[in-house]
Order: C-alpha cells, then structure tokens, then sequence
C-alpha cells in the first residue's frame, strides 16, 4: 500500500470509527494535535472530540465519500482534502445530512 492509499484508508477508517463510536479507533487515527474545527467555527481538541462522540453529543449514523483529493508535498507531509455526506445528529439536534 502507498501513502495516499494509506492516507485514504485512515479517512475511512475514522469515519467508520465515528460510526462505531469505537474510542480506541478514534484515538489511533487522530494525531494528538488534532483539533476539529466546526461549522459554526467552535473548535474541539482531540480528546474533547472523542469524549463528545463517546457521550452522544455528537452521533454519527453514516458517511458517503463525494470525492478525495490527497497531496504529499516534498517536505513528507500530506493533505487530505475530502468531501462527504455525513448523516449525524450533534449537540441534541436532530439527524440531518450534511456535506462536510
């Protein structure tokens, strides 16, 4: 497997994870400088991001890939820009699907 293939599966991987509400999978695949921005521009660290998926302030149903587009830059570094349908009900609103 190359990096973009494995970059790719990581993707997969931590939306599967996010399905699962699988703690242990969304520690592996999320650096420890993760930090999601959301839409409304709030930010969650790592942990508090995988603490608010463990408790169901964010509950996530499924994810359909639109499209990937992944870049290694010369200095070994990677950007993964994808876009996804994401069915999910977050801060006790309820199930919408989102293009993220």
């Amino acid at each position: 497997m190359n990096d973009k293939q494995m970059i790719e599966q990581l993707y997969h991987d931590m939306y599967s994870a996010m399905v699962a509400k699988d703690e242990a999978e969304l520690d592996r695949v999320h650096d420890e400088s993760f930090v999601l921005i959301h839409m409304t521009g709030m930010h969650q660290d790592k942990r508090t991001y995988i603490r608010a998926i463990m408790d169901g302030t964010l509950n996530y149903y499924s994810e359909k890939t639109d499209s990937l587009n992944i870049k290694i830059n010369e200095n070994n570094t990677a950007v993964l820009t994808g876009r996804s349908l994401v069915s999910a009900a977050v801060f006790g609103g309820g199930r919408h699907t989102w293009r993220l």
